[in-house]
């Protein structure tokens, strides 16, 4: 009884994946990059030639290498350049993260949320960063990786809004008709599973690290078994403190609570909210150009 209750919803999110048309999916260089990097003799040439082959990619891959998101003494001038400077990893999460981007295109009746979506997406990834550049405890966060985890961490409300349309305005309506109701419970008693569920497969369809899937579907409830490699309580973290900050706090982002169990991972108390939350303010100034590449401004 208890291996069929868990695995039902599960089943119906792989049946929700399975069955929408034109679900986007990461540009064939991310996979060609995934590939290659998983190859013990990589090199910075092999990663840079499939770059090259993609000329808008490349451009967005130096925009970003140039932005002042890494904040270079110098501007690089090549694909190739950008690897040598910035590491194989994080060039694999910045086509990752501008793929997704540009993925989810908003229309006029869904374009409020998709500028609300990715501005808490963008906080989010930001937040993550700050969060894996700053623990202490010795526990070591890629904070690549750990970017595009935030920037994907809600990715699964994407998947309502772009492709059920019905269902994610039954949502919207009861979210706005009681603002203190649980988004998670309102989901499951409409869809039967969360956002969270649907991150989880997406993220698997699409090929990514088990840690970035488990990541993702445990980020609401990290103290519960899986296979994130600690990267669900960091993005449980990050979005916290993205939903806390000055950036949302017309969105009563003053009602919500870190999951049971987080600050007592990171052994973290009010005050250290209080830093991150000015980390993180100071950092999202940074987001232009992730802005700009998602159309948001």
């Amino acid at each position: 009884m208890t291996t069929s209750t868990t695995t039902a919803p599960e089943n119906r999110v792989k049946q929700l994946i399975g069955n929408i048309r034109n679900l986007p999916t990461p540009p064939i260089v991310f996979e060609q990059i995934q590939k290659v990097l998983n190859e013990p003799d990589t090199s910075v040439g092999d990663v840079g030639k499939i770059l090259s082959e993609d000329p808008a990619m490349s451009v967005k891959v130096l925009k970003l290498t140039n932005s002042v998101f890494y904040g270079l003494q110098r501007e690089v001038d090549s694909v190739k350049h950008a690897v040598m400077i910035i590491g194989l990893e994080a060039v694999k999460n910045l086509v990752l993260s501008a793929s997704v981007l540009n993925m989810f295109k908003a229309d006029q009746s869904n374009k409020d949320f998709h500028e609300e979506f990715w501005r808490h997406s963008l906080s989010t990834a930001f937040a993550s960063r700050i969060v894996a550049q700053r623990f202490q405890a010795g526990k070591v966060f890629n904070p690549d990786p750990a970017f595009s985890l935030g920037l994907l961490h809600d990715i699964g409300k994407m998947i309502v809004c772009c492709f059920m349309p019905t269902e994610f305005k039954s949502i919207q309506d009861k979210l706005q008709g009681d603002p203190g109701a649980s988004e998670i419970e309102v989901e499951e008693s409409i869809l039967g599973f969360s956002h969270c569920q649907i991150g989880k497969e997406l993220t698997a369809q699409w090929k990514l690290p088990v840690r970035m899937a488990d990541a993702i579907g445990y980020h609401h409830n990290p103290k519960e078994p899986n296979d994130s490699q600690d990267f669900a309580y960091l993005l449980c973290l990050a979005d916290y403190v993205a939903h806390v900050s000055t950036m949302d706090e017309n969105q009563g982002s003053s009602k919500v609570e870190p999951a049971e169990g987080v600050m007592a991972f990171f052994g973290l108390d009010d005050n250290d909210i209080d830093s991150l939350k000015a980390n993180l303010i100071e950092e999202y100034t940074k987001a232009d150009t992730f802005m700009r590449i998602a159309g948001i401004t």
